[in-house]
């Protein structure tokens, strides 16, 4: 059973790094300047979309590790 990537929304900070490295499993959603936050936010759309290497670099390189497998 392949594991599952989850974005922890709280945490994200919107810099689309796992956007850019795996646009397969990653998007943004949220407007602009609208929201409590930063506005966009990183959200898994096709969590099986990629192999597991490629989900593992997306969360390495992610500035504020709110990447994670699914519990």
């Amino acid at each position: 059973m392949p594991r599952i990537p989850v974005v922890d929304q709280d945490a994200c900070i919107g810099c689309e790094v796992c956007t850019q490295i795996c646009p397969e499993v990653f998007k943004m959603e949220g407007e602009e300047g609208h929201g409590h936050d930063h506005g966009h936010k990183s959200v898994v759309y096709n969590p099986t979309g990629a192999p597991e290497a490629k989900i593992e670099e997306a969360m390495d390189n992610c500035p504020v590790a709110c990447i994670h497998w699914q519990e």
